[in-house]
C-alpha cells in the first residue's frame, strides 16, 4: 500500500497572487495571520501578497518574528501573536522557514498539547488539521508548500528535528514566479539545488514507486534545463525552476529522503548553513556513496540530467555520468563544492550522530554506519 498526501488546491503561474481572494472568499474565511520572514518584509515581496488583501479589504495580522532555522521559541511566540490577533487563517509567504513556522504554528493552535513543539517530532499523533494555511513561496526549492514535513532547530541542543504530520499541508499553494524574481543568485542557486536534491534522493529513497518516481524524473529534468537560466535571471528559468521544485515536493514529500538531507540538517543546525548550500555541496559526494545501491536509476538520473547517449552506457558509467552532471550544474551556479571553511573536525563525530538521528536517514537506499558518515563528512574537508 502506498499513500499520496497533496495540496487541496494549488495555483501556478505569474500573477496567481490574486487568486487568495477568490479562495478566502470561498472557504468563508475572516482575517489571516500572515506569516513572512523580517527580510521579504523589508524589500517588499511580503507587499505584495499584503496589497492583494488590501484591496480586497481582508484584514491581516504580520507577524515577522522568524530566523532562516526557524527555532522552538520563534514558534511559541508565532502561537502567541496568532492568539492574540484574531486570525482564523495563515497565509506564509517566504521560504521554508516561513512556511516551517506556519505549519508549527497551525498544527498547534488545533493541537495544544503540542505546545512545548519538541513532541511535534518524529510522525506526531496530531488529532486534529492545521488551521486552514495559504502558502505562497518566494523562493524555488523547499517545496514546502506542498510537503507533510517541516523542520524546527532546537537551539539548546543544536540539533533540527524534523516533523512529519498530514495535518500540517497547506489547503492551498500559491506558486507564482513573480513572487520569486527578486531571491539574489545565490538564493536561486542553493535552493534551486535543494530542489534537485529532493527530486533525486526521492527517486532512489527505499520508499519510491512508479507514481513518486514520474514526478522525481519530470522534476530533475526541468530543473536541469532550468536552473541556469533561473540564476542568470532569465524568465523561462524562473518559471521553470518555480513548477520544477513544486512537482518534486509532490513526490518526496510523500516517501521522504536520504542521508544528503540527513547530514545537511546537521550542517544547519550547529553552523547555521543555508539548507540548500549543505545539500548542494553533500549531493555529488552522498550520490556516489549511494550508487551500488540504486540498481538502473542512475541511467534514468543521467538521462534527465541531459547527459546523452545513456543506453549505450555500462552501469559504471551511467552512475559516474549522473555524479557528475549534478557535480557540474552545482559548479556552474555557483555553489562551493566542499565543506572546508565549514565544518571544524572536532565536531564530526557530533555532526555524524545528529545524522543518523535524523528522520530521512532510513530512507535513504543504503542503510548507512555512523562510521560511513563520518568518512563522507571527512572526504569534503
Amino acid at each position: 500500500m502506498a499513500r499520496l498526501v497533496l495540496n487541496e488546491t494549488s495555483y501556478h503561474g505569474a500573477g496567481s497572487i490574486q487568486e487568495i481572494v477568490s479562495e478566502v472568499n470561498r472557504r468563508g474565511l475572516h482575517k489571516a495571520f500572515v506569516c513572512s520572514d523580517p527580510d521579504l518584509v523589508k524589500f517588499g515581496v511580503a507587499q505584495k501578497v499584503l496589497t492583494v488583501l488590501e484591496k480586497a479589504n481582508l484584514p491581516y495580522t504580520l507577524y515577522s518574528d522568524i530566523k532562516p532555522n526557524p527555532t522552538i521559541e520563534n514558534v511559541q511566540s508565532g502561537v502567541k501573536a496568532y492568539k492574540a490577533s484574531g486570525a482564523d487563517y495563515i497565509v506564509a509567504i517566504g521560504g521554508g522557514s516561513s512556511m516551517d513556522t506556519a505549519k508549527a504554528v497551525g498544527i498547534i493552535i488545533n493541537n495544544p498539547e503540542f505546545a512545548d513543539v519538541r513532541s511535534l517530532e518524529g510522525v506526531a499523533p496530531t488529532k486534529k488539521p492545521s488551521v486552514p494555511i495559504i502558502a505562497v513561496p518566494t523562493t524555488a526549492g523547499t517545496a514546502a508548500e506542498v510537503t507533510i514535513n517541516y523542520v524546527i532547530t532546537d537551539v539548546e541542543k543544536k540539533r533540527k528535528f524534523v516533523c512529519v504530520d498530514v495535518h500540517d499541508i497547506p489547503v492551498v499553494a500559491i506558486v507564482d514566479s513573480d513572487m520569486m524574481s527578486t531571491m539574489p543568485k545565490g538564493l536561486t542557486a542553493s535552493t534551486g539545488m535543494d530542489a534537485l536534491t529532493h527530486a533525486i534522493e526521492g527517486y532512489i529513497t527505499k520508499g519510491a514507486w512508479e507514481m513518486t518516481d514520474m514526478f522525481h524524473l519530470k522534476a530533475i529534468e526541468i530543473i536541469a534545463r532550468s536552473l541556469r537560466g533561473a540564476v542568470a535571471n532569465e524568465k523561462a528559468g524562473r518559471e521553470g525552476m518555480a513548477l520544477g521544485q513544486y512537482i518534486a515536493g509532490m513526490g518526496f514529500s510523500n516517501v521522504g529522503l536520504g542521508i544528503v538531507h540527513s547530514m545537511a540538517h546537521a550542517l544547519g543546525a550547529v553552523y547555521d548553513t543555508p539548507h540548500g548550500v549543505a545539500n548542494a555541496i553533500l549531493l555529488p559526494t552522498v550520490m556516489a556513496y549511494n550508487a551500488e545501491a540504486t540498481g538502473e536509476k542512475y541511467r534514468d538520473i543521467a538521462k534527465a540530467m541531459g547527459v546523452k547517449g545513456t543506453e549505450n552506457m555500462t552501469q559504471a558509467e551511467y552512475r559516474k555520468a549522473a555524479c557528475d552532471a549534478v557535480q557540474q550544474l552545482s559548479k556552474d551556479v555557483g555553489i562551493p563544492q566542499d565543506l572546508k571553511g565549514i565544518v571544524k573536525a572536532e565536531d564530526i563525530d557530533f555532526l555524524a550522530q545528529s545524522a543518523m538521528d535524523d528522520a530521512c536517514r532510513p530512507g535513504n537506499p543504503k542503510d548507512p554506519t555512523k562510521a560511513d558518515i563520518i568518512a563522507l563528512y571527512k572526504s569534503l574537508l
